[in-house]
């Protein structure tokens, strides 16, 4: 089960990766508001937001959280993809051996969540909610992702086998 539990993160990992990967350099300003973060900027949140909660809740792993004086703060727009792409891969990675380690020593979260599967779950439907609101950006801004774009690096990820 915890086998399946991990891959799930890392699927969703690769949907944010190649979402970011889809969008062009010249969008990552676009806002779905005036008072809305743009793409940058949610990207960089999600980041963040990863290694708070794992600096909160497993607080004996070593976690370097990003501060206003760092590049890479909660909603520092972060344009540059690859290192946004760096970024996430490190972070996912993070949360991925903070869920492994709790659960592995039957430990509980130290601050939020009963369960280290909460945790996971939360962060998943964080980025989902954060996915919609960066796709509905882009679709706002007269520059959608088309539906046979969106499928392959999205869908598929989630839905397709990886074993027999």
């Amino acid at each position: 089960m915890l086998d399946a539990l991990l891959d799930s993160w890392d699927r969703n990992n690769r949907i944010l990766v190649n979402l970011l990967g889809a969008i062009s350099q010249d969008a990552m300003d676009i806002r779905a508001a005036a008072d809305s973060p743009s793409i940058a900027e949610m990207f960089s949140h999600m980041h963040y937001v990863r290694l708070v909660f794992v600096a909160e809740d497993a607080s004996d792993l070593s976690v370097n959280v990003p501060t206003a004086e760092q590049p890479g703060d909660e909603w520092a727009a972060e344009r540059d993809r690859d290192r946004l792409t760096g970024m996430l891969n490190e972070s996912a990675r993070v949360v991925r051996a903070a869920v492994a380690d709790r659960l592995s020593a039957g430990r509980a979260m130290d601050v939020h969540y009963d369960h280290p599967i909460l945790f996971l779950q939360h962060m998943i439907w964080h980025e989902g909610y954060h996915h919609g609101q960066i796709k509905l950006a882009l679709k706002l801004a007269g520059r959608p992702i088309a539906n046979a774009a969106a499928g392959p690096i999205s869908w598929r990820v989630w839905m397709n086998k990886t074993g027999p």
